[in-house]
């Protein structure tokens, strides 16, 4: 692991933090690399049950690096590019444990696809999300488009996407992209978010990730089986167990997050 990516890990919550600010962490190829790995080692920990997702400095992250993008030449090297920066939208949305982004400052271009792409972001008050590709002749990436239009109209995401759009935490919160506002310190408002994930039954919490981020490319009845397998499964987890003893026992239930 190099430096431009930091991991703290809290108990069940780990924090993996973009450290580029002289860049307002644009995605270079180094820093998606570190990424991408960083998310891999979290994967992996059992220990740790939720992600908070933030970056160093004024912004979260001003989207695709334009020193990157510059020294591209050929087609094949283009979408070879592509590819690569997008792979971090999908290890985001593949994740098994949830990601929650505190945005702070702009998320900007693909910094709005890698908020997007997490499964809850908190928002500082100031935050601004900027539909930014129109304005060099491009459209959006990094699973932009399809996360947008699950959250609003086709006609509405059409509208913000030609215009380029910047929208603040307030107007973003309306229109359902947004979680949390914080009027605070948003690390800290998202660690707290996090704190009730992390503190819930991680198997059926990677499961309800899972069916959600793909049901609609499901038939209803595809949908149904695949809750009702999932369903099975979990009615004989330890987790479903200590939930039941907890509700007889009037307490607050202990989950471990095991099959």
């Amino acid at each position: 692991m190099g430096n431009l990516v930091q991991i703290e890990v809290n108990g069940a919550i780990a924090r993996l933090h973009m450290n580029r600010p002289d860049k307002l962490n644009a995605l270079s190829r180094e820093l998606v690399e570190e990424m991408l790995a960083a998310l891999k080692q979290l994967e992996a920990d059992p220990v740790v049950k939720a992600i908070v997702l933030s970056g160093e400095g004024k912004a979260f992250c001003a989207g695709g690096d334009i020193a990157s993008m510059k020294s591209l030449g050929s087609a094949h090297e283009v979408a070879q590019w592509i590819d690569f920066i997008s792979s971090l939208s999908k290890a985001l949305m593949d994740s098994e444990k949830p990601i929650i982004a505190a945005v702070h400052g702009y998320a900007a271009g693909a910094g709005f696809s890698v908020a997007l792409a997490a499964d809850f972001i908190v928002a500082d008050e100031q935050a601004k999300f900027a539909l930014s590709f129109s304005n060099i002749g491009l459209i959006p990436d990094l699973g932009l488009i399809k996360a947008l239009r699950k959250r609003i109209s086709p006609p509405l995401a059409k509208e913000w996407i030609a215009s380029a759009k910047v929208i603040g935490a307030l107007e973003a919160e309306q229109h359902g992209l947004i979680n949390r506002i914080s009027n605070g310190d948003v690390i800290q408002a998202a660690c707290e978010f996090a704190k009730f994930l992390a503190e819930g039954p991680a198997v059926s919490n990677k499961y309800v990730k899972y069916l959600v981020n793909h049901l609609d490319e499901l038939p209803q009845e595809a949908a149904f089986m695949q809750e009702n397998l999932i369903q099975t499964l979990l009615l004989q987890t330890p987790d479903h167990q200590e939930g039941i003893a907890a509700f007889f026992e009037k307490r607050k239930p202990e989950f471990q997050g095991n099959l």
